[in-house]
């Protein structure tokens, strides 16, 4: 499973309890390029812009929601996408966070607010 994810944190908007969990996911095989941005291809044709980023709680419950963002090729077959999901719940133990349907990556609450976090796909 991969992708590369920068993720951070900011306070400004949403809910005074809450964070906007922003940063990058990449895709690192079978992305071509639309004119406008990137997208995958073949068994990675579900990651595009729009495709869904989900945020569950430590007890498994989705608690916030967001997509894709714009998109830009890395290189030839490589693509990376902004991330930027608003009103997430401070105070949870962790996080997970999944694109599309591909899994959840795992991170601290730390790490969610802070931007410590990175995975791959492809």
């Amino acid at each position: 499973m991969g992708g590369i994810w920068a993720i951070t944190a900011s306070s400004g908007a949403g809910s005074p309890g809450s964070f906007t969990l922003e940063g990058e996911f990449a895709l690192l095989e079978d992305a071509s390029e639309t004119g406008s941005g990137c997208e995958g291809t073949g068994g990675y044709d579900d990651i595009a812009e729009g495709a869904s980023v989900t945020v569950y709680g430590a007890d498994g419950d989705v608690i916030a929601t967001g997509s894709l963002g714009d998109s830009e090729t890395i290189t030839f077959g490589t693509c990376k996408f902004g991330v930027a999901v608003e009103d997430v719940p401070k105070g949870e133990k962790f996080y997970k966070v999944e694109v599309s349907h591909r899994g959840t990556v795992q991170l601290s609450a730390e790490e969610a607010e802070n931007g410590e976090f990175s995975a791959s796909l492809g």
